[in-house]
């Protein structure tokens, strides 16, 4: 009996133990229809479930309602399996583009309800990217092109993407047959990583072969083509400086030149019927273009419509188009929005910003058109704020000064480009990224300013070394361009190591060879001395002192550097160096300069306001001792006390890469006349300093007279879009000097013109001015005993940008120059010049400044020397 009770228990608690099993296990607990993995007839009737649940499997870095957000899908939905809702959630999975592997199971059936199994694999991500074919700067480019990035999904639509892009890119580099091959290779060390090789055949550049124009009457094809700037024929000489690349977008564009040169000739209704592209063989194409010029059109009448502020008359004369003339829609821009003068900057310079002209085709017969030029005057605007971006060099106050545009003013479209000008003369901010809008507010009839600038360094460092007949010659210069000597005694302003802020010019340096040249100087340049006037306040103060050169070191082999003497021994050791360096020094001949120079300058507002005239008291100081470098004088103290007067103006754009602008300045240096007041005999010692009495020569050159008269000019003119960041632009130039004296018997032997070479100035231009003629040596025009009193030079230079960047500046140039010099005034001859040409290339770093190489070919023979070959540097830039 108890056996039969323990065998009824333990039964029991199995029961109750198996139950409890059973609740907690799915399987156990499904119904007892549960289908799980069925087989889906696709092709039978679809059957309606509700979603009974859903299962994300193959993605663990997403967040499961993340994935059943992308189906649309949700439990408790009814849908039709087989049935398009299904399909939907599939194509919505695609299109997110994250998965390269999409499935949607049904992972079981009970009844009408249905368990979905969302099985994804998601799309290979970026482990790294090679680019075969490439150069650097095009890697560079299609980097940022294509914004492909380690990390990133890769995809075929992003393949395919970047495989247009890189197409396009070599496409407009004239490389219309480059293949692409964008291959995606397995990251065995890093799993679902692909690595992206990008493979890139440029090929050869695709020419243009031949075009051919058809329909064409009234212009010619050579017309027709040279309106075409990018379209060019190869093999033709005329195009020889042209591109010859065929670019499908510069083609597109020109097709809609040649419909302009047909508006410009009053063909208003020529249009191209057809046009195609043919390869003629792997490396070229030629050009087909179909034509239909229709009839040339007049203009038979102007009405001026809603004109309130101007009369007609006015407006008739600044438009300058007259009824009978050639209807030239070019023409008719130029004179309404384009031109300085044209109708829209008189009301955009007297405040009508919100001024609109519409010319009107108001009536077309036969060849004939009549315009109604329809005005909307509007009211006038008031510039509201000045609102200055990218400012981190000057006190804000140091720009608003420059600035033509003020509050309360009326707008005015001078003013807005005038004061983009006088900012970029600063030179504290890069010409080419500045960003000058106006905000207008028609509501109130007011408009905002933005002047949008970015910063760039200034200030030069400059470091140089020379080699002279007396060893290395080395030279230190620092300037900063954007001191603030207020500040100077107050260290918590500064910014580095000295203060900065009010746009003043500082400079110091210092150049010497030791023992044999030494020269100092220290300059100071306020261009709004008092801070409230445009005046200008200039003081600057040098002091030079030059060695002579032993005699014996010119009788000794010091012209063989390689020891070889003419007399067939090698002495190099025991000649060259030694007297090269120890015969060299010679102490008993010694030049000392002293000058200090102070000068007050003034912005003037006649003839217009880019005229200034800055007047200068100077004084020098001159100490020889038996000096033979100068013609006039050897030994004594000489002094000289000068006033300088000078008027310029500058319209120039942009100081680093001209466009456009001039510069003019007309310079006159006196001293005073003291020998006409003086009862010496100037004669007599004058014949007694010839005949070699140092006496004499000591007291016609006590106190030295002259006046000086200088004039320096350039003209910039583009060639090409001004507008435009790589403008072709042609520059002039025309300088004359003349160094005169009161007194027949008081030639002065300082302050002549040292004329040739590269105009740097040297350690041998003694107490000269440096007169740049390339295509000869320095001073091949003036050598000793003709030293120059007289000079002229002109040239022409074409300059081409290779970069214009915020911290670089680089052009190429050609030029053709002509100059001369003369050792009297009298014997100025200004078209009696010799003529060089040449090639070179110009860069500006912030921190050193303008340098550059020229070379020049000289044409004549001056002072029984060819000029020929020659190789100049620059350092600087030179006016």
């Amino acid at each position: 009996m108890l056996n039969r009770l323990l065998t009824i228990i333990a039964l029991t608690l199995l029961s109750a133990t198996t139950v409890a099993v059973a609740q907690d296990s799915p399987v156990l607990n499904a119904p007892v229809d549960t289908v799980y993995n069925p087989n889906i007839l696709y092709t039978g009737m679809p059957k309606s479930y509700e979603i009974a649940g859903i299962e994300v499997t193959g993605v663990p870095n997403y967040e499961d309602y993340i994935i059943i957000g992308y189906s649309g899908l949700n439990v408790g939905d009814r849908v039709e399996i087989p049935g398009p809702d299904i399909t939907n959630a599939a194509k919505r999975f695609a299109r997110q583009g994250l998965f390269s592997t999409i499935k949607i199971k049904v992972a079981k059936m009970a009844g009408d309800k249905v368990w979905l199994e969302f099985a994804l694999k998601p799309q290979p991500r970026i482990s790294a990217i090679n680019y075969y074919g490439a150069s650097k700067g095009e890697k560079k480019d299609l980097e940022e092109r294509l914004q492909l990035m380690k990390g990133n999904q890769i995809t075929q639509n992003i393949v395919n993407r970047a495989t247009q892009i890189i197409k396009g890119y070599y496409s407009q580099k004239g490389f219309g047959n480059a293949e692409v091959r964008i291959d995606q290779i397995e990251d065995l060390s890093a799993p679902n990583e692909n690595i992206v090789n990008i493979n890139i055949d440029k090929n050869s550049k695709v020419k243009v072969h031949k075009i051919y124009i058809d329909g064409n009457e009234m212009l010619s094809d050579n017309v027709l083509q040279r309106a075409m700037k990018k379209t060019n024929e190869k093999g033709k000489l005329i195009n020889l400086f042209r591109q010859k690349k065929f670019v499908e977008s510069d083609y597109r564009d020109d097709l809609d030149r040649i419909i302009a040169k047909y508006n410009e000739k009053g063909y208003r209704d020529a249009k191209i019927i057809s046009d195609s592209v043919v390869k003629y063989d792997d490396k070229n194409v030629d050009v087909y273009i179909n034509l239909e010029e229709g009839k040339k059109y007049y203009i038979s009448n102007i009405d001026w419509v809603g004109n309130t502020v101007y009369p007609t008359e006015i407006l008739e004369r600044i438009l300058d188009i007259r009824p009978g003339d050639v209807y030239n829609q070019k023409l008719l821009n130029k004179r309404t929005v384009e031109d300085e003068d044209a109708v829209s900057n008189l009301y955009l310079n007297n405040g009508y910003l919100f001024y609109h002209l519409y010319p009107i085709e108001k009536n077309v017969t036969g060849d004939s058109i009549a315009l109604e030029m329809r005005m909307v005057e509007g009211p006038q605007a008031t510039v509201n704020n000045v609102i200055i971006n990218g400012n981190d060099r000057l006190y804000e106050k140091v720009i608003r000064r420059e600035l033509r545009v003020k509050p309360g003013q009326l707008f005015s479209k001078d003013d807005l480009m005038r004061s983009a000008r006088e900012i970029a003369q600063t030179g504290h901010f890069d010409p080419e990224a500045m960003d000058i809008r106006p905000e207008p507010n028609a509501e109130n009839g007011t408009v905002d300013i933005v002047f949008g600038l970015e910063s760039k360094a200034n200030d030069q460092v400059e470091v140089s070394f020379g080699w002279g007949q007396t060893g290395l010659i080395g030279k230190l210069a620092l300037k900063f361009t954007n001191f603030s000597i207020k500040n100077l005694f107050n260290p918590s302003s500064y910014k580095g190591i000295i203060p900065q802020g009010e746009g003043q010019t500082f400079t110091i340096s210092a150049q010497t060879n030791a023992k044999y040249y030494q020269s100092y100087s220290i300059s100071f340049l306020d261009p709004w001395f008092g801070g409230k006037r445009p005046n200008s306040l200039s003081v600057s103060a040098y002091y030079a002192r030059q060695t002579g050169i032993n005699s014996s070191y010119y009788s000794s082999n010091w012209r063989n550097p390689y020891g070889y003497n003419y007399w067939g021994s090698s002495n190099y050791y025991n000649d060259y160096y030694q007297n090269s360096y120890e015969n060299a020094y010679d102490p008993n001949k010694v030049l000392q300069m002293i000058g200090v120079t102070v000068g007050i300058g003034k912005r003037l507002s006649w003839p217009d306001d880019y005229f200034t005239f800055q007047a200068e008291i100077g004084y020098q100081w001159y100490y020889l001792k038996n000096w033979d470098y100068l013609y006039y004088m050897n030994n004594g103290t000489s002094n000289s006390l000068t006033l300088g007067l000078t008027l310029a103006r500058q319209s120039i754009d942009n100081p680093l890469y001209t466009r456009s602008g001039s510069i003019f300045s007309l310079n006159l240096q006196l001293t005073p006349p003291a020998s006409l007041f003086g009862k010496k005999d100037w004669k007599r010692l004058s014949e007694e300093g010839n005949n070699g009495s140092v006496e004499a020569k000591k007291e016609l050159y006590r106190w030295i007279e002259y006046w000086k008269l200088r004039f320096k000019s350039r003209t910039y003119t583009p060639l090409t879009d001004p507008a435009g960041k790589w403008t072709l632009v042609m520059m002039t130039r025309a300088d004359f000097g003349l160094l005169g004296s009161y007194n027949k018997y008081l030639k002065t032997p300082f302050e002549t013109f040292y004329v040739g070479g590269d105009g740097m100035s040297g350690s041998y231009t003694y107490a000269t001015e440096t007169i740049a003629l390339r295509g000869y040596e320095n001073g091949q025009f003036t050598p000793w005993t003709r030293e120059g009193y007289a000079y002229a030079r002109v040239g022409m230079e074409l300059h081409f940008p290779f970069m214009l960047s915020n911290s670089t500046t680089i052009y190429g140039l050609t030029f053709v120059e002509a100059g001369n010099a003369w050792t009297a005034v009298k014997d100025f001859q200004p078209f009696n010049l010799k003529r060089s040409a040449g090639a070179g290339v110009r860069i500006f770093l912030p921190m050193v400044g303008m340098m550059g190489i020229d070379w020049a070919y000289g044409f004549d023979t001056v002072y029984g020397r060819k000029g020929g070959g020659q190789f100049h540097f620059i350092l600087g830039q030179e006016f």
